[in-house]
């Protein structure tokens, strides 16, 4: 039968005491004793948390992401960086203000690849039919390669799409970056 121990605080003076529990042994120290908290972690920041978002994907996908938001924001220097971590996708939507129904364009990445969704897509000229959809309202590009981002079909569309949004982006400054959603639990980032 286990008696239970009692801890007694020696004077300063006195060695420690060895207590002795029915699984450990502990040494009391002769003083209490301030245990430092470790200093709570910083939030990350925006551009930290969007680096999170992209690393599950495969790094070929990383790289397309990277080079689409890229151009979106020199097409779109003023515009907000709406993100949305989802299941499905990786939204990073360019936007004139601080909601998504203002978005011109945006990045759209899945396991699969990358696109540029249109969000008026439906209104844009598109004369050499280069989006693809058939909504109401949203169309898209499907960034296979960089080579994509260059082509001038696809500069003209984002130039057009500057031109179709209200408000109307800003003449200058620069846009905020800004981490509207993101889901614990999503669909697989990697095609693999």
């Amino acid at each position: 039968h286990h008696q239970a121990s009692h801890r007694r605080f020696p004077s300063p003076r006195r060695a420690p005491l060895v207590m002795r529990g029915r699984y450990t042994a502990c040494v009391v120290p002769p003083f209490p004793v301030e245990v430092p908290m470790p200093a709570p972690a910083k939030p990350a920041t925006p551009v930290q948390q969007l680096r999170a978002s992209v690393k599950p994907f495969d790094p070929p996908v990383q790289r397309l992401i990277r080079a689409t938001r890229a151009a979106l924001r020199r097409a779109f220097p003023t515009a907000n960086e709406l993100v949305y971590d989802g299941y499905n996708f990786l939204a990073i939507g360019f936007c004139s203000a601080l909601n998504a129904s203002s978005c011109l364009a945006s990045v759209a990445a899945q396991a699969r690849g990358v696109s540029i969704s249109f969000y008026h897509g439906s209104r844009l000229p598109d004369p050499t039919h280069r989006l693809e959809g058939t909504g109401k309202q949203n169309r898209f590009v499907r960034v296979t390669s960089v080579a994509v981002l260059k082509e001038p079909a696809v500069q003209q569309l984002l130039r057009a799409a500057a031109k179709d949004v209200a408000p109307p982006l800003a003449k200058t400054g620069k846009g905020q970056l800004i981490i509207k959603s993101v889901v614990q639990e999503r669909r697989s980032r990697s095609a693999v």
